[in-house]
């Protein structure tokens, strides 16, 4: 008897996009990336990267495929190429419930773009962004698609989590240092029993529910 199996293959992000947009004549292309919209508490990070033709990066990939351990030495072989430019800003907590994640989100991917200065042409992870200071095009699922984006992906992640983890030391019943302010199960018991602290998303349901029931106990 024969058995057959079925192989999947994984892609991998290229420069294909990189070189499409070279070829339309933008000189300078960025890939742009965030982490940390989905979470609870912390903000957003965004990064935006440059590669030049000498930038490789073995695994380079969308950082949620990647261990932490391998996204670490990613993320420290990126800082130490000199073909890298790159720039990164974070949107704070205030900024994302004065005008919501979306906007916040976009705000801080205009900031990030705009720091690199000769920049003229940029690559999002997602959909399209109205209004963005440069040229640019979207592209959904891009961290697993662009290799720029993908870089873009690592140091966004990899900077978030390391702010988290300073604030885990400031408030270390929350758990941040392990749950990255996700709505995990005891990430809610925490914010049930201690109610929201200062780095909380008020804007966000479970953090304003969780508020509001603490609130009343007290």
């Amino acid at each position: 008897m024969q058995f057959s199996r079925t192989v999947f293959y994984q892609s991998m992000p290229d420069d294909a996009y990189e070189q499409n947009a070279r070829k339309r004549g933008f000189r300078f292309v960025i890939g742009i990336d965030e982490a940390g919209r989905g979470p609870l508490a912390g903000p957003v990070s965004v990064a935006a990267v440059r590669l030049g033709s000498d930038a490789v990066f073995e695994g380079l990939n969308d950082s949620k495929k990647l261990s932490e351990k391998k996204r670490e030495l990613i993320f420290a072989e990126i800082m130490n190429c000199e073909a890298v430019e790159w720039s990164h800003s974070f949107a704070e907590t205030k900024e994302i419930d004065e005008i919501n994640i979306l906007r916040a989100t976009e705000a801080a991917m205009a900031r990030t773009a705009t720091q690199l200065s000769e920049a003229d042409y940029a690559l999002i992870d997602g959909r399209p962004v109205k209004g963005f200071p440069i040229a640019s095009e979207g592209i959904v699922k891009g961290d697993s698609k662009s290799l720029s984006i993908a870089a873009a992906s690592v140091i966004a992640k990899v900077l978030r989590d390391r702010r988290m983890v300073e604030w885990d030391a400031e408030y270390p019943e929350y758990g941040f240092a392990k749950h990255k302010g996700y709505g995990t199960k005891v990430h809610l018991e925490a914010l049930r029993k201690y109610g929201p602290c200062p780095i909380h998303r008020r804007s966000f349901a479970p953090v304003a529910e969780a508020e509001r029931v603490f609130g009343q106990r007290g």
